[in-house]
């Protein structure tokens, strides 16, 4: 890849301190003091009431980011194809299970075992918005928001129509945490057009970079980033809130990152 051009049309965040990109954008431009407060998941309506009681950390975040991304770019789920990016998926989950084979009964619930597949919130997404599209889901370790960014520009210049990108992620209890020290819920929802549209809010050059990432100015936001994977997006969206064109490095290999340039 030397450039890939796409719209963006629809845009979402929730996260620590940061309910919804209304709430999210006066904070990252330092318009209003940012803290760190309690990510509050609920159950989305949209889904059946067995699945609706059966959804974790994992399904009611992405969900949420998702539904949200497509309400502001005034779409259809439904026909969305759609990437889902996360570096460990359900990660309480993944703790409960843990436990559970560490102990003397090693009895596995059905719905843990079901909700640890870690296309699991993709396949909610689809029951939700009836959406039969295609559907990716992937994880990238701490380029897990580089990866399902790339993605998801690949699948819309494919496919020939917007896409949606949903990277999320969940945080670890302990003892886990200490392995991967994921301290809080956050995800970014993107619908991204090839084509440029009445809505279509920026356009965004991505090309393949060895500068370094770029990082916040303000101490809690970029400890954000640096902690949560899928919050290496926000130099991007501390630009995109900013309504301004400009170009911002984020994280994806060792020695190789995204350079993405906005423009209005």
């Amino acid at each position: 890849m030397s450039t890939a051009t796409i719209y963006l049309e629809g845009l979402s965040l929730l996260g620590p301190g940061m309910s919804d990109w209304a709430e999210a954008v006066p904070r990252l431009l330092g318009q209003q003091p940012f803290q760190v407060d309690e990510v509050r998941l609920a159950a989305p309506s949209i889904l059946p009431a067995t699945e609706r009681r059966r959804a974790g950390a994992a399904v009611k975040l992405s969900m949420a980011v998702g539904l949200a991304a497509v309400e502001d770019a005034d779409a259809d789920a439904a026909q969305l194809p759609n990437v889902f990016s996360s570096t460990g998926g359900d990660c309480e989950n993944c703790h409960s299970l843990l436990e559970v084979l560490a102990s003397s009964e090693r009895m596995v619930s059905p719905t843990r075992f079901h909700n640890s597949v870690h296309n699991a919130p993709a396949g909610y997404w689809g029951i939700a918005t009836k959406c039969t599209e295609a559907s990716t889901s992937l994880c990238a370790y701490d380029a897990t928001f580089g990866a399902g960014l790339l993605e998801t520009v690949t699948q819309a210049h494919s496919a020939g129509k917007p896409c949606l990108l949903i990277a999320f992620d969940t945080a670890y209890p302990e003892p886990l945490y200490a392995q991967r020290p994921i301290p809080y819920p956050l995800g970014v929802g993107m619908v991204l057009s090839p084509e440029h549209s009445a809505v279509s809010k920026a356009a965004l050059r991505l090309s393949f970079s060895d500068e370094p990432a770029s990082r916040m100015d303000d101490a809690q936001l970029e400890a954000l980033r640096q902690g949560i994977p899928s919050a290496r997006s926000l130099p991007l969206l501390h630009l995109l809130a900013s309504g301004q064109p400009g170009r911002v490095v984020i994280d994806y290999l060792d020695d190789c990152r995204l350079a993405i340039e906005v423009v209005e």
